[in-house]
């Protein structure tokens, strides 16, 4: 998958069309993700331990992952994914744009 934990994404389609924020959770079987503050949607929730009085909480809902393209931190640009293998063997993220690794290192 192109966007992976803590990534900066552009919403390209949708009611949050231009927005950005970070990537929460990636859902890999599902090719969906959750970013903050992104796709809020209402739910009603009975009383819990964590909300003794229960109503109507506000969160997150998953996006499509076609509906993202990854925000490069260099250039800070909306970029698509190239895929690299360093002289080591190891396979990282690049920006198409300015060519800047994404991957962090580990």
């Amino acid at each position: 998958m192109h966007v992976h934990r803590e990534d900066t994404v552009v919403v390209l389609t949708g009611k949050d069309r231009g927005k950005k924020g970070r990537v929460i959770r990636v859902m890999t079987k599902a090719d969906k993700v959750l970013v903050e503050k992104i796709n809020m949607v209402k739910r009603h929730t009975r009383p819990n331990q964590e909300l003794p009085q229960g109503g109507i909480v506000e969160k997150e809902a998953p996006i499509h992952v076609s509906n993202l393209q990854v925000i490069c931190s260099k250039c800070g640009k909306p970029t698509r994914i190239a895929h690299k293998t360093l002289s080591g063997g190891q396979k990282t993220r690049a920006c198409k744009k300015c060519g800047e690794i994404l991957d962090k290192e580990k």
